[in-house]
């Protein structure tokens, strides 16, 4: 009680009374008494389904506040009708009760960097067009409300190698190389990396599990991948690259191989999972004594994935940047498609698809190839880090971009398709979708602090 008279006094002095322009929200025996709320904003001329909302601890009115004090209702969604008897028997007392006035939506309160505290709050929400809504966050105790995971990160230990991966039910990604992204993509909306690392699994034949679970459907080697960072340190060759596992070292300790060398005289990497779920999952990667003869690196690398969504996206920012010469630029990039028949690249945008044969790399028995009609890959650099695109001929033909870091920083987005998929399963929906995507990148939703009630 101590508690919610300091939350009330200290909302007091925030804002004004809303008065009863929104009907206030129960749910079950919870019937709060205060509420927060919020302007959710979509400037662009389009809709806008399962978007980001992120509402940061600095910009919110109530920064000391237990996770089991809020809950997110966007007012405008039908209210849930309660359990049956039988649900509520399964589920137990932590089962979402009956509504009125709106809907609670899954939410995440995540503690990014590992002090105890959280520093942004999750959501998602569809927007029309040129428009604003009202979300509401409700503060009193609730402990109802289980949450289904739409999104999974992890890391396991996969055919002997501590690997990251990181899925929504449409598309994963993992790292076998170091720090150039495998993809695989599934055949309907689920959840199953767990199963990959768990049973190490062929991600080439797990279909023959499960089939909804898909496959994997990009080769790397010694490419970028499904998506990876690059230096380009020579302006006199701009069609060259450095990558992180390509090193002087590596090639003098393991000359044929594609993986560095010693971890501690050549590149090494570390991963960690900072946020798992259920709307939201975040991958941290540090690559560190990355020598590439020609300037010293480190850098730290986070991947989000997002419920609903085929994207992920990559924020980069080097806590080492050494170059030996002038000039020097980082860069992204996707490996091109093989058999590429449909190229885009427009501004920050690229997209490879085309038909292509998946199988394991290794093929040590008779299965024949797979053939896809269409897999696509796309990559997408914000346009505040001025993309300058490059092709690259080398390292097994690469679609890149040279970025101009903002404070040793830049960001980027990475999705796939495949013809077999439940979404985007072709060129032109998947291709309508990543310059949507893109638009919403660039211009995400602004979300504003209006004002506090109470009853």
């Amino acid at each position: 009680m101590r508690t919610l008279i300091i939350i009330l006094l200290i909302i007091s002095s925030l804002g004004v009374r809303a008065g009863d322009q929104y009907p206030w929200y129960t749910q079950g025996k919870f019937k709060p008494g205060t509420r927060l709320e919020f302007t959710v904003s979509n400037t662009l001329d389009i809709d806008r389904e399962n978007c980001p909302v992120i509402i940061k601890r600095e910009n919110f009115p109530i920064p000391d506040i237990h996770e089991m004090w809020v809950t997110v209702v966007d007012p405008d969604l039908p209210p849930f009708e309660g359990p049956s008897e039988e649900l509520l028997r399964l589920q137990g007392g932590h089962q979402l009760r009956e509504e009125t006035n709106g809907h609670a939506v899954f939410h995440q309160m995540d503690d990014l960097d590992k002090d105890g505290i959280w520093d942004e709050i999750f959501f998602q929400v569809d927007i029309e067009a040129n428009s604003s809504k009202t979300i509401h966050i409700y503060l009193g105790e609730n402990i109802r409300g289980w949450n289904k995971h739409f999104t999974h990160a992890n890391i396991g230990s996969y055919c002997r190698h501590q690997m990251p991966f990181w899925e929504s039910e449409n598309v994963g990604w993992k790292i076998w190389f170091a720090n150039c992204c495998d993809v695989y993509a599934k055949r309907k909306p689920v959840l199953m990396s767990n199963h990959l690392y768990m049973e190490n699994m062929d991600g080439y034949a797990v279909s023959a599990r499960n089939r909804d679970w898909g496959s994997d459907i990009q080769g790397v080697a010694g490419s970028l991948g499904g998506g990876g960072i690059c230096m380009f340190e020579f302006p006199e060759k701009p069609d060259s690259i450095s990558m992180p596992r390509f090193t002087p070292a590596r090639s003098e300790l393991a000359p044929k191989s594609m993986w560095n060398g010693g971890q501690i005289s050549d590149t090494r990497y570390a991963y960690e999972v900072v946020v798992n779920g259920p709307v939201r999952s975040i991958i941290k990667i540090k690559g560190m004594n990355w020598d590439s003869g020609s300037g010293f690196y480190e850098y730290e690398q986070l991947y989000t994935v997002y419920a609903k969504q085929s994207y992920c996206t990559s924020i980069v920012t080097f806590t080492t940047f050494q170059p030996r010469k002038s000039g020097v630029k980082p860069g992204c990039g996707i490996r091109k498609k093989p058999e590429e028949n449909h190229f885009i690249q427009d501004n920050g945008l690229i997209i490879s698809s085309g038909p292509e044969a998946i199988r394991d790399p290794e093929n040590i028995d008779d299965r024949e190839e797979h053939l896809v009609d269409f897999i696509g890959s796309a990559l997408v650099v914000k346009e505040i880090y001025m993309p300058e695109y490059q092709y690259i001929s080398s390292n097994k033909e690469n679609h890149t971009f040279k970025v101009t870091p903002i404070n040793n920083s830049y960001e980027y987005m990475l999705a796939s398709a495949w013809s077999e998929g439940a979404v985007y399963n072709n060129k032109i929906d998947f291709t309508d979708y990543i310059r949507k995507t893109e638009l919403e990148y660039n211009n995400p939703l602004q979300v504003k602090f209006k004002i506090h009630d109470e009853k």
